[in-house]
């Protein structure tokens, strides 16, 4: 990192642009670091960011993992991250990152531009809550077997997160508006697997 680099004062796209670009691997420790006071919503942006990828089978499983713990802890009102010493020395290949940041950071750059605090109400201690249990039920459905199931639930959980970065309560009633349809699309997905199941039941089971 050049000196003149200061990632507490940098825009978050920017520090994650900086990450892939000059390390080839990055501890989450190392990442906990760099993203300083804004550490636990950053950290959920990030594997929310890595989850909505087109991952091998078994990818969302291993990303969504650390959602699993990092969600959780919003419930209880903490702002800083809590991860176990393995979680925290596990280290993440950038070129995983960098897939998605090509197509995402455009308009990651346009949502900070944009995006200001405001509606503070939507982060008090039952809005971050809120924020809370809507990511960590994503994050159970993440870690799920779902053909793409995944795409929905992460960007509801990025977008959520960034809100909590940029502090943005227009950027969380958009959280919402997507974790709604996530719901829906889920739903319908579930439906259309039960009547399969009961079909398959029906065709073999004798009369």
């Amino acid at each position: 990192m050049s000196a003149e680099f200061d990632p507490d004062r940098e825009p978050l796209s920017a520090v994650l642009r900086e990450t892939v670009e000059n390390h080839a691997t990055i501890s989450i420790e190392e990442l906990m670091s760099r993203f300083g006071g804004r550490a636990l919503g950053a950290l959920l942006l990030v594997f929310g960011l890595l989850c909505s990828l087109p991952l091998p089978p078994g990818g969302t499983t291993v990303f969504g993992a650390p959602l699993v713990i990092l969600a959780p802890q919003l419930l209880f009102g903490r702002h800083s991250p809590w991860l176990p010493a393995r979680v925290r020395r596990r280290s993440i290949e950038t070129r995983h990152l960098k897939k998605g940041l090509d197509r995402i950071l455009p308009w990651l750059r346009w949502l900070e531009a944009v995006s200001r605090p405001r509606l503070a109400v939507l982060f008090s201690g039952v809005g971050q809550a809120a924020i809370g249990l809507i990511c960590t039920l994503f994050a159970v459905v993440l870690i799920l077997p779902i053909p793409l199931g995944n795409m929905l639930p992460a960007a509801a959980v990025s977008v959520l997160s960034l809100s909590l970065v940029q502090r943005d309560g227009a950027l969380a009633l958009l959280g919402y508006l997507l974790a709604a349809a996530s719901v829906s699309v889920l739903a319908l997905a579930g439906g259309v697997i039960l009547r399969t199941l009961q079909h398959m039941v029906a065709v073999v089971t004798p009369a």
